[in-house]
C-alpha cells in the first residue's frame, strides 16, 4: 500500500507527465491521424470486414450522402424484425444469439437443441462460487466477472486448444454462464460489503436469458411476462453492434494475437466497463437523479430547458457540458435500438405506475438535441441513444446499479463471441496499425561531450 508520502510523490509527477505526454492538435492535421479513429463526421476508419451485422446512418441520394434513420442489422435482418417477428410471449435470446453465433436463423430443431444446450451449460463449476466470486467481492461486479472468467480458463483442460470448434464450445459456455458471474458477484457485495441478506438461487435449465436473471437476482424469485420481455428485448438490441465499437475491436484484437478465449473475453470486458462504453447508462441514471432534483414539474418544458441549457453550459450536474444519453458516434437522426424500446418502456411505466418519469424522458428527449444543436458546434445530428432509456428500465425492474454495465455484457459477450469466431476463420495476421512518432530526440549529455571530442580530433 502506498504511504501518503508516496501519493503526494506521485501527485507531483503528474505535472511532468501531462508536460512530456501532451502532443500538438496541429500534428493530428497534420499527419492526417483521426483521433479515435474517426473523422470529423463521426465516421469510423475502415479497419476490417464482417458478415455478423451492419449499421446504417445514412444513405446516398442523387450522388450525396445524407442522414437517416437509423439501421442495425443482424446476419442480414434487421434487428425490429427479428424482434416484432417473436410471439406476444416468446423470448429470443436464445434464438437471436444462435443466429449471431452461426450466420442463419435455426429451425425449430436446431433452436431447441441450441437451448437446451445453453441450459445445460448455465452451470458453475463445484465450489466456484464459494471459492472464487464470494473470496474477493466488489462494488464493481465488472471487475469480478473478469476475475471470474480469468479463473475459468483453470477449470477447463483445453483452455489453450486453439481450434474453431474448441473456441466455439468455450464462448458459449461463458454466454450461458455470465448471467451467473453477474447475479452471484452482486449478491456477495450485497451480502460482505453492504451487511445485507444474501440468497443464491440456482438457474432453472427451462428458462430464457431474461427469465433466470430476473429469477436470480428477486428474493422471491418472482417476476411477470412484461418484465421478462422488456429484459429480454434489452439484451437482444445490445447483443451486436459492429465490429468497430470499442470493446468488440478489442475481442478482434486480442483473437489475432492467438490468444485464448478467456483471455479475449476478459480484454473485452475491461474495454465495455468505461463510461465511454457500456458505462454510459449509468452516467444517464445519475443525470436524471440530478434532474429531479432541479426540476419541479416534470411536464414544464421551459423549466427543463432552462436546466439542460445550465448542463451544457458546464453550470450544472458533472459540469462536462454533456447530456447523458443523447448522440451516438455513428447514429445522426435517430437509434434504431432506442426506437424500438421506447415502445417497450412506455409498456413497462404504466405497468409500473412510472407515468411522471416517463413524461420527464420523453420531455428531455424532445429537448435536448434542440439546446445542444444551439451550443454546440456539431457536424451531425443529435438524438438518443438506447443508454438513454436502458438505465429508467433496469431501474423499473429493480435491478442494482452496480448490475447494470453488467446486462451489457450478458449481452453482448453474443457478439464479441461471433467476431472471435469470424476472426479466426477469416483473418490470419495480428493486427498492427501504425502510430506515427513525433518524438522530439535527444543526445545524452556524455554522448554528447564524446561526439564533441570527437569533432575536435577531425579537425
Amino acid at each position: 500500500m502506498m504511504t501518503e508520502q508516496m501519493i503526494d510523490y506521485v501527485s507531483q509527477l503528474e505535472s511532468v507527465c501531462v508536460k512530456n505526454d501532451t502532443i500538438a492538435p496541429r500534428l493530428f492535421e497534420e499527419y492526417g491521424v483521426n483521433k479515435g479513429l474517426r473523422d470529423e463526421n463521426g465516421k469510423g476508419v475502415l479497419t476490417g470486414l464482417t458478415n455478423i451485422s451492419k449499421i446504417v446512418s445514412s444513405k446516398i441520394i442523387d450522388n450525396q450522402k445524407v442522414p437517416c434513420d437509423g439501421e442495425l442489422w443482424y446476419r442480414g435482418y434487421r434487428v425490429e424484425d427479428l424482434i416484432h417477428h417473436l410471439g406476444e410471449n416468446e423470448f429470443g435470446f436464445e434464438k437471436v444469439a444462435y443466429l449471431l453465433l452461426m450466420g442463419n436463423l435455426p429451425d425449430e430443431k436446431e433452436e431447441a437443441n441450441f437451448k437446451k444446450m445453453i441450459g445445460e451449460c448455465r452451470t458453475l463449476p463445484t465450489n466456484f462460487t464459494r471459492d472464487v466470486i464470494m473470496k474477493a467481492p466488489s462494488e464493481d461486479v465488472m471487475n469480478s466477472m473478469t476475475r471470474s472468467i480469468l479463473t475459468l480458463a483453470s477449470y477447463d483442460k483445453q483452455a489453450k486448444n486453439p481450434s474453431v470448434s474448441n473456441s466455439l464450445r468455450q464462448c458459449i459456455q461463458l454466454i450461458s454462464e455470465f448471467p451467473l458471474l453477474a447475479v452471484y458477484g452482486y449478491h456477495a457485495y450485497n451480502h460482505y460489503e453492504k451487511n445485507e441478506s444474501m440468497y443464491i438461487h440456482h438457474p432453472n435449465k427451462q428458462l430464457s436469458t431474461a427469465e433466470n436473471l430476473l429469477m436470480m437476482m428477486r428474493p422471491d424469485q418472482k417476476y411477470t411476462v412484461t418484465e421478462a420481455k422488456v429484459l429480454d428485448t434489452a439484451l437482444i438490441l445490445h447483443m451486436e453492434h459492429g465490429g468497430g465499437n470499442n470493446s468488440t475491436f478489442t475481442t478482434r484484437v486480442v483473437t489475432s494475437s492467438g490468444a485464448d478465449t478467456y483471455s479475449t473475453i476478459a480484454a473485452a470486458m475491461c474495454s465495455l466497463k468505461g463510461p465511454k462504453h457500456g458505462g454510459a447508462n449509468i452516467k444517464v441514471m445519475e443525470m436524471m437523479d440530478d434532474i429531479r432534483e432541479h426540476v419541479k414539474d416534470y411536464s414544464d418544458q421551459d423549466e427543463i430547458e432552462a436546466y439542460l441549457r445550465k448542463i451544457v453550459d458546464k453550470e450544472a450536474f458533472d459540469r462536462k457540458g454533456l447530456i447523458y444519453g443523447m448522440g451516438h458516434a455513428v447514429y445522426s437522426i435517430s437509434d434504431p435500438r432506442e426506437r424500438v424500446f421506447k415502445g417497450y418502456v412506455e409498456q413497462l411505466a404504466k405497468e409500473k405506475g412510472r407515468d411522471k418519469d416517463l413524461e420527464l424522458y420523453e420531455n428531455i428527449e424532445v429537448l435536448a438535441p434542440k439546446v445542444i444543436a444551439e451550443k454546440r458546434h456539431i457536424f451531425k445530428g443529435v438524438s438518443p441513444n438506447v443508454d438513454f432509456y436502458s438505465g429508467f428500465v433496469y431501474d423499473m425492474l429493480g435491478i442494482p446499479v452496480e448490475l447494470y454495465t453488467a446486462m451489457f455484457a450478458i449481452a453482448r459477450i453474443v457478439g464479441w463471441s461471433a467476431h472471435r469466431i469470424e476472426e479466426m476463420i477469416g483473418a490470419d495476421k495480428i493486427i498492427r496499425p501504425a502510430y506515427m512518432s513525433v518524438m522530439e530526440e535527444k543526445v545524452l549529455e556524455e554522448e554528447s561531450d564524446r561526439t564533441k571530442q570527437s569533432m575536435d580530433l577531425c579537425r
